[in-house]
């Protein structure tokens, strides 16, 4: 007797795997799994043909049980341990580390379960399967395991029955037609007693167990095979209960004997915050027992939190997507004595020694001695970002706090530029390009995010995740901007690593979003350094920017602007299906139309005016900013139709869509190498480091600040000696033909853009928006249970071995089952967007037309529940548009069987008073024949009309002229002098004591030390204010008791009365604001609000003179005697 004998007359091939495996499970453990999956197997591929689910891409169990059909019928919690048996199983198959004892009872006890589900929900004998009961291993003590001969024999039997049985189908007719009546009959009695049964399901299916299997997975993905006696329910005393005993679910121990780590499990309805302080009691005891404090974890199988909470450390819990390895828990206990503070660690001023890059490399030590975990630097381009990067990574390698380093950069040549640097700069520290070598070792990593993201899914040979959760200490970010967030930000959920961030985006252009995952406020970056200080410094080269424009560029073109000519041209050309047009706006030039003329003349003034190298005789490295492939293209080809001498490598398209584009950036980085002129879409916007570059060309508009700044700063770094010995590059040029200087010198909005979703992101939010609408509105209830199908669909399509999915495996369960939709609340649909929106799912659907026309529906129903008219009768206009089309094309069979409701819909009766279920049958019936609709072709133009270049005018970009800005450094100084009040001579001249000459010199170090800016902006500043104690004065402003005391006699309300004693009191606030006040003043607003002929109106003219004479006394006093 076995605990499987009630499948044994139905499924006798699943029994027998049944039976094998649990006949080796006291004596077997390896064997008893590579049964279990036999029979999972077996199982899964009955449940195919039984219920007739379409087969997935591929023939093996991993696709079967990861289809999206498949996974609708079972739901998450069978898949789950369906799942488990599968993945211990391939392990026993394939791996030589033996299977532990306790693993394979689990795998047992999962395909009891699994079992029993199956054969009450899919057999014809539901009243026999035994609900009631779980697996009891003294059944499977208790059967006969056959010998390793027989186990060779039998396995040798399995393969030959399946293969003669897939010849048999393959070949015979007659088998293949015996087989499919036989599965009818078996489909016809499952029917037939599934609906007769009246039995409910009441099997206990353990799902305690299956968290606990879930947490053994992500332990095992972290190296710890918990084979040991005491890894599990390891006794402790000392605990504050009635005995003093507790059992720790699971502790990690190190080489040494000793715990590295407590595993406290809450079951998974519970917050696994509950578990926080049983854990903390935890590993008080087994410090207290080994003395070492373990690292603590805690977890409910969903959501899983670290805390070192050692005092050497002492961070805070947080979130964390799996377990860390015993190499990386020995670091972290490691560091508890030998991490030392940043503060005192030097920094390699070889790496970075300039004074902003040494005052980076602070800000961001002290945000880590903080116990901050993330830092952002905003750094102009070109101003050493990456060495900035290098000093901080050499810093916290030295002070221990970091061993493995990852730098991310969204391009091949960014990384490739970044590991030559690095190399460079560190060279006693292992730098891996994972781009070019993905199994490489090292401790500082290069990669792509694109590439990450791959390898954070896998896994080696003994199933350890190779880069896990704690593969890295310490995460740089390369221009981190919000798009890298929106599609990457998984990896920085995945990894549990200090960040440092790195933008050359100005501070106040950085995303709100940007800030909020730095845990930053707005505006206000850990450290900045920007391109106006930086040419101030003389660190970078400002540019000279030279607006030009062209007619066509400007204006556009019109027909009857051209000559009789170039209008038969215009009228001969093949404009597409709309025919020839009146008119073609700027905007459209050099996006689908493209004029010879235009182009010879921008490239005709680069080459005449640009900077020159190699004694005036060669155009400098120079980069023309292209509106898009085709016009980049065109550029060359005019280019090298101009100077033929020079056609072929002179001047080259670089963008992605260009074969060997790296090797291109690489020998356009070189000072002697071609290309001299590089061409570009986007792919030269950010990043590329070529000193060499002396004139940008911005062939397209630009809208987004970020973008616009990213570009200039491709010309800004500095060469010396570029133009000669001696002879260094002071500028460049920026030669524009769009109007972008003048846009960003009047400093007007940029606009960004914003971060698209995908057509399946936007369906999955828009029919969770349907339902809640429905909902509120007590709906359509087969409209509501459609939606709700479809979400389902997709959420079951979600592979939970996917490390991006991992994170939301709760609600992946949780919604996985369709009876959750049913239930789907308005206050939790918000959150279900949140987690589930966007998840890749293998339910997809490629007919990208029939979305988009999906989404139109969608939006349309929804408008018509909110109560928008508008855009209600906007949506119907995009349907009818199709609907028109698709009458064009009744020849073709599909449109003909539906031309009765396309009529309809093309007309305006069927929309009067359509409902919304008459919306959604319209769209599952006219979806797919969308893409037979055709796109309006509009053909790319090639013209040479004739062209008028405009005046060249010299614009000025904020920001960019050499010299400080004195409001800034007014702002700065004052903030130093704020900051260092309690100086002697700031205190004398803020309470309005006179000055010495000491004084003055105290104060004049005072705004030398502060940085604000100098000695030439000290004078300028004393200058313009006629005397520095004035200028100070006017920084700080008067102590208001000192003020008070100046104008004590008219503050007296027994000798004055309260109109004059408001109008000294205005006196007594602008001197504390700004210090001293001119005795004009006294006769403009605010003065004149109360006075309106100033103080003659209130005082007689003896007061007025005394009032005069105390304002020049107050003046006075900022200035050394005699002056």
């Amino acid at each position: 007797m076995g605990n499987f004998d009630f499948i044994k007359a139905e499924w006798p091939g699943v029994y027998e795997a049944c039976s094998q495996a649990e006949s080796y499970l006291t004596n077997d453990p390896r064997t008893a799994c590579m049964h279990a999956r036999r029979a999972v197997e077996v199982l899964v591929m009955h449940l195919y043909e039984l219920r007739q689910l379409p087969e997935p891409y591929k023939g093996d169990l991993a696709a079967h049980l990861t289809s999206p059909a498949f996974k609708n019928l079972v739901g998450a919690k069978i898949l789950g341990k369906l799942l488990l048996i599968k993945d211990v199983g391939n392990q026993a198959v394939h791996r030589p580390r033996p299977i532990e004892p306790h693993v394979a009872h689990r795998v047992l006890n999962e395909l009891f379960h699994v079992v029993v589900w199956a054969a009450f929900h899919h057999s014809a004998h539901p009243e026999s399967v035994p609900t009631g009961q779980q697996f009891d291993p003294r059944l499977a003590a208790q059967s006969a395991p056959l010998s390793r001969a027989e186990m060779q024999k039998l396995a040798q039997k399995f393969a030959a029955q399946d293969e003669a049985h897939a010849k048999a189908l393959a070949e015979k007719d007659d088998l293949l037609a015996q087989h499919e009546a036989e599965i009818a009959e078996l489909r016809a009695k499952v029917k037939a007693a599934q609906e007769a049964k009246t039995l409910t399901d009441d099997h206990d299916y353990r799902e305690d167990e299956t968290r606990d299997a879930f947490i053994d997975l992500l332990l095992h993905e972290a190296g710890w095979a918990l084979g040991g006696y005491n890894d599990r329910e390891y006794p402790v005393t000392g605990m504050p209960s009635t005995t003093g005993k507790g059992y720790v679910d699971y502790v990690l121990w190190g080489d040494d004997g000793r715990p590295l780590a407590v595993v406290e499990a809450k079951r998974t309805r519970r917050s696994p915050l509950e578990g926080q302080e049983q854990a903390r009691l935890y590993a008080d005891a087994l410090e207290a027992q080994f003395g070492r404090r373990p690292v603590i974890f805690y977890t409910n199988g969903y959501e899983h939190f670290v805390w070192d909470d050692h005092p050497a450390i002492g961070y805070p819990p947080r979130q964390i997507s799996g377990f860390f390895t015993r190499q990386q828990l020995e670091r972290m206990v490691q560091r508890r004595e030998t991490r030392r503070s940043l503060a005192d660690e030097p920094i390699d001023t070889a790496i970075a020694g300039r004074y902003y890059q040494r005052r980076a490399v602070r800000a961001v030590d002290d945000a880590y001695d903080r116990k901050q975990r993330q830092a952002l630097l905003v750094m102009a381009t070109g101003t050493g970002k990456t060495r900035t990067a290098a000093a901080i990574i050499k810093q916290l390698v030295d002070a221990n706090w970091a061993k493995t380093v990852l730098f991310l950069a969204d391009r091949t040549a960014l990384v490739k530029q970044a590991a030559r640097a690095f190399v460079e700069l560190m060279p006693e520290v292992p730098v891996v390009n994972l781009v070019e070598n993905r199994a490489g070792t090292g401790r500082v990593y290069a990669s792509t995010y694109q590439t990450m993201m791959g390898l954070a899914q896998q896994t080696d040979d003994d199933g350890n995740r190779t880069f896990g959760a704690g593969a890295f200490d310490l995460i740089v970010i390369d221009e981190a901007h919000r798009s890298v967030y929106a599609k990457y930000g998984y990896l920085f959920e995945h990894f549990d690593a200090l960040l440092l961030g790195l933008t050359a985006t100005p501070k106040d252009e950085v995303d709100h979003n940007t800030y909020r995952l730095f845990h930053l406020e707005d505006g206000v970056p850990t450290d900045a350094y920007g391109l106006d200080r930086a040419i101030d410094d003389g660190y970078l080269v400002p540019p000279h920017g030279i607006s030009v424009g062209t007619t066509f560029l400007r204006q556009g073109i019109r027909y009857d602007d051209l000559s009789p000519a170039e209008k038969d041209m215009w009228d001969l050309m093949d404009w597409g299906d709309d025919g020839p047009p009146d008119s073609i706006d700027a905007d459209e030039i050099n996006r689908f139309l493209f004029n010879a003329d235009t182009v010879d003349k921008v490239l005709a003034l680069l080459m005449e005016s640009g900077h020159k190298v190699a004694g005036g005789d060669t155009l400098a490295k120079t980069i023309i900013f292209a509106k898009n492939q085709r016009h980049a293209h065109f550029i060359a080809q005019r280019f090298d139709a101009g100077w033929p001498e020079l056609a072929g490598s002179f001047a080259r398209v670089i963008t992605h869509g260009v074969s060997y584009a790296d090797h291109l950036i690489e020998k356009f980085g070189e000072a002697n190498e071609m290309p001299q002129v590089a061409i570009s879409v986007d792919m030269l916007d950010t990043g590329i480091d070529v000193p060499e570059v002396a004139n940008l060309v911005f062939f397209k508009p630009v809208r987004s600040k970020t973008k616009f700044w990213q570009m200039i700063g491709r010309g800004t770094r500095l060469r010396p000696g570029l133009y000669g010995d001696g002879d260094d590059k002071k500028d460049f040029f920026v030669f524009d033909f769009c109007g972008n200087l003048e846009f960003f010198q009047q400093d007007l909005p940029g606009s960004e853009g914003s971060i698209q979703k995908s057509l399946a992101q936007r369906l999955f939010e828009g029919r969770v928006g349907l339902i809640t609408a429905l909902d509120r509105a007590k709906g359509d209830s087969s409209l509501r249970a459609s939606a709700a199908d479809l979400l389902h669909q997709v959420v079951a399509g979600m592979n939970l071995d996917n490390f991006i999915v991992r994170p939301h495996r709760e609600w992946v369960e949780r919604y996985g089952e369709r009876d959750a939709w049913d239930e789907l609340t308005t206050e939790e649909a918000g959150r279900v967007v949140d987690e589930l929106a966007g998840l890749p799912s293998a339910t997809r659907d490629d007919d990208e037309d029939a979305k988009r026309f999906d989404l139109v529906v969608l939006r349309r129903q929804l408008a018509d529940l909110e109560g928008d008219a508008v855009l209600a009768e906007r949506l119907r206009e995009v349907v009818q548009q199709v609907a028109v089309a698709l009458l064009g094309k009744t020849a073709i069979p599909s449109v003909a069987a539906r031309a009765e409701l396309i009529e309809d819909v093309a007309g305006d009766e069927w929309w009067v008073d359509v409902t919304l279920p008459m919306l959604e049958q319209m769209r599952l019936k006219l979806r797919a024949l969308v893409r037979l609709v055709e796109k309006t072709k509009r053909n790319p133009v090639y013209t040479d009309f004739a062209d008028e270049l405009g005046e060249a005018t010299e614009v000025t970009l904020p920001g960019t002229v050499p010299g400080t800005d004195m409001e800034r450094f007014r702002a700065k100084a004052s903030a130093y002098l704020r900051s260092h009040e309690s100086n002697i001579a700031l205190q004398r001249l803020r309470r309005n004591r006179q000055l010495t000459a000491n004084d003055l010199s105290a104060l004049e170090q005072m705004l030398l030390e502060s940085g604000a800016g100098a000695a030439a902006d000290v004078e300028r500043a004393v200058e313009e204010a006629h005397g520095l104690g004035l200028f100070v004065r006017s920084l700080v402003g008067l102590d208001r008791e000192a003020a008070k005391e100046a104008f004590g006699g008219y503050l007296d309300g027994a000798r004055f009365d309260v109109h004059q004693v408001r109008f000294v009191e205005l006196i007594v606030d602008e001197l504390t604001l700004n210090g001293v006040m001119e005795p004009g003043r006294l006769y403009e607003s605010p003065y004149t609000d109360h006075a309106p002929t100033g103080p003659d109106d209130l005082f007689d003219e003896n007061a007025v003179d005394d009032i005069v004479e105390i304002l020049r006394d107050v003046e006075s006093r900022a200035q050394p005697m005699g002056a």
